[in-house]
């Protein structure tokens, strides 16, 4: 007979409690106070001048307007190469392979490849693209780099959100007649959206985030490009977070360094704040 929950157990359960809210209330103050700092000392700096022109030691400006648009273009690049590259190995791993060796094999080899150090990365994509390729410092060799690199974490996150997908509406599909690559478009990857947007706002967080592979790659350029001109060989360019480097361990001017973290933390809750806003809109359109 089920006497209940003894009192020792109450005891420890309440304790455990404690301690995750207590947990969680010092990530939570930890982060506001890390964000709330580098407002305080960012956006007083941050100016229509500071975001619209180029630096130049002549004019004696510091404007931050090639890493912004440099920041875009290989955020552009690089995820219209790595998802459909990383979505479509996650729907083979998970719909259509039947030897369960490659496919472990191949899971490993792309949980392998999300631990190595970006370093390492930014040393391959000098010696395979910068200079086997002929694609000189630039952009595009950087955007290819950080391919490689986001290439792991969506097919992680993508294969995960398949098979969470109940076997059932797979069945059902293939019951009214649906063929296989008809159901998986149709049926499977609007149901499993939500981790394919996942995928893709930490790939885009990695992005953002990466200085060290881009100081091999993309170059430390200031020059305004256009999309066209970011995609040719041989245009370098340097990032926000690349920028940020300069400015605070290379110069000293810490205020344009946290300007351009509080530009960063904007820039990452906007492209996330559209990422989810797709992925709502995609489900509406297909009735969800």
């Amino acid at each position: 007979m089920n006497k209940g929950i003894s009192t020792k157990r109450r005891v420890k359960c309440a304790l455990l409690n404690i301690i995750m809210y207590i947990s969680a209330g010092l990530i939570c103050l930890m982060l506001i106070g890390i964000i709330g700092y580098i407002f305080k000392r960012g956006l007083s700096y941050i100016s229509f001048e500071f975001l619209s022109s180029k630096p130049s030691l002549i004019r004696g400006t510091e404007g931050i307007l090639p890493n912004i648009l440099n920041t875009l273009y290989i955020i552009f690049i690089t995820m219209i190469f790595v998802l459909p590259i990383g979505t479509g190995a996650a729907i083979y791993l998970t719909e259509y392979t039947e030897n369960k060796k490659i496919a472990g094999m191949i899971e490993f080899a792309a949980e392998t490849l999300s631990g190595i150090p970006s370093i390492i990365y930014g040393l391959s994509g000098m010696l395979i693209f910068v200079q086997f390729f002929s694609l000189g410092t630039s952009i595009l060799a950087g955007a290819f780099t950080l391919v490689i690199m986001t290439l792991p974490t969506i097919i992680r996150t993508t294969q995960e959100s398949l098979k969470a997908v109940p076997d059932g509406y797979r069945e059902g599909a293939l019951a009214l007649g649906s063929g296989k690559w008809y159901m998986i478009r149709t049926v499977v990857l609007p149901s499993a959206i939500d981790g394919i947007v996942t995928g893709c706002i930490l790939a885009v967080g990695r992005i953002v985030g990466e200085s060290a592979a881009l100081l091999f790659t993309a170059g430390m350029a200031n020059e305004v490009l256009s999309i066209f001109e970011a995609v040719k060989p041989g245009n370098a360019g340097s990032t926000l977070t690349v920028a940020l480097y300069m400015y605070a361990k290379e110069r000293g001017q810490f205020d344009t360094a946290f300007a351009i973290a509080a530009i960063l933390l904007i820039l990452t809750f906007v492209i996330n704040l559209s990422a989810k806003c797709a992925a709502k809109f995609l489900k509406r359109k297909r009735g969800k």
